[in-house]
C-alpha cells in the first residue's frame, strides 16, 4: 500500500539532512523545462557521454592536465559514483526516518543535469510505501532501489565505458555508506538506525561483498577503488578514505 508524500513536509525533512537528500515532487503531468526525464541516461547514449565528458573535463582542469591525460573510464566511474549517491541518498534517508520505501525508477524520476553530484532531483508524488519489519525494509530497498534504477544506471555506464561490475558495486556501497555518514552528522540520533541499515544492505545482493562497515560506525572500507586517484598527474592522486588501497581502519599511519 503506497501513500502520497505528505506535501512539503517530507522534502523539507530530507533537505535538512543535506543537499544530496533534497528532492522535489511532481505529478503525472508533462516534463517541463528545466526538468528532464532521467530515463534519457538510458535511452540516449549522447546524454550519458555528455555527462561523463563534463566530469572528465573537470578532472583534467583540476589537475592542470590536458583532457587526454584523464582516462574516460576514470571519469565514467566518478560520474557513476555521483549519480548513484544522488539516487540512493533520499531513499536511504526515508527508510531510516520513517521505515518506508521510496518506489521509483529512472523513467519516473526527473532531473536537472547541472554540473556536480548535487543536481536537482524530482520524484513522483505517490511513491512512499511503509514497511514494518526492518529486515523486509532492507530487502525491499535492495530490490526496489539498488537492483532497480541504480542497477540500470550501473549497467549503462558499465556497458558504455568499460567500468567493471566490481568497481560499480563498490561505488554504490560507498554511496550507501556516505548517506549514512551524512545522516549521522546532521542527525546523530539517527546514526544507529542508519548504521544498521548499511550493514543489512552490505550483507545481501546486490552489494554483498562490495564493502565492510564497522559495527560501531567508526569505519567503512570498500573492496574496490573508484579510480579517482588516476585522474591526478602521474596517476598519483590522494585515495578516498574508504578505498581498498588504503590501510584498513585502525591501522593507518
Amino acid at each position: 500500500m503506497t501513500r502520497q508524500l505528505p506535501g512539503a513536509a517530507m522534502p523539507q525533512r530530507l533537505a535538512a539532512l543535506g543537499p544530496f537528500f533534497a528532492i522535489d515532487c511532481h505529478d503525472d503531468g508533462p516534463v517541463l523545462p528545466p526538468w528532464r526525464p532521467m530515463a534519457e541516461l538510458l535511452d540516449d547514449t549522447a546524454v550519458l557521454r555528455e555527462r561523463v565528458a563534463g566530469v572528465r573535463t573537470y578532472l583534467a582542469a583540476a589537475g592542470g592536465q590536458p583532457l587526454e591525460a584523464v582516462e574516460e573510464r576514470v571519469a565514467a566511474s566518478v560520474t557513476h559514483l555521483g549519480l548513484a549517491a544522488r539516487l540512493v541518498s533520499p531513499a536511504f534517508a526515508v527508510a531510516v526516518l520513517d521505515g518506508a520505501v521510496l518506489r521509483y525508477g529512472l523513467r519516473e524520476a526527473r532531473w536537472q543535469p547541472v554540473p556536480g553530484g548535487m543536481f536537482p532531483l524530482s520524484l513522483p508524488q505517490q511513491v512512499l510505501e511503509p514497511v514494518a519489519d526492518r529486515v523486509e525494509l532492507a530487502d525491499r530497498l535492495g530490490a526496489d532501489l539498488l537492483d532497480g534504477p541504480v542497477r540500470e544506471l550501473s549497467e549503462a555506464l558499465g556497458a558504455g565505458f568499460g567500468v567493471s561490475a566490481r568497481i560499480l558495486h563498490g561505488n554504490v556501497a560507498s554511496a550507501v555508506n556516505g548517506a549514512a555518514a551524512a545522516i549521522a552528522r546532521s542527525a546523530p540520533q539517527l546514526a544507529p538506525g542508519a548504521r544498521e541499515l548499511v550493514a543489512q544492505l552490505l550483507a545481501r545482493a546486490p552489494l554483498q561483498g562490495a564493502g565492510t562497515a564497522a559495527d560501531d560506525g567508526t569505519g567503512f572500507r570498500r573492496r574496490s577503488c573508484c579510480l579517482i586517484y588516476r585522474a591526478a598527474p602521474d596517476h598519483a592522486g590522494a585515495l578516498c578514505g574508504d578505498c581498498v588501497l588504503t590501510a584498513p581502519p585502525g591501522r593507518r599511519g
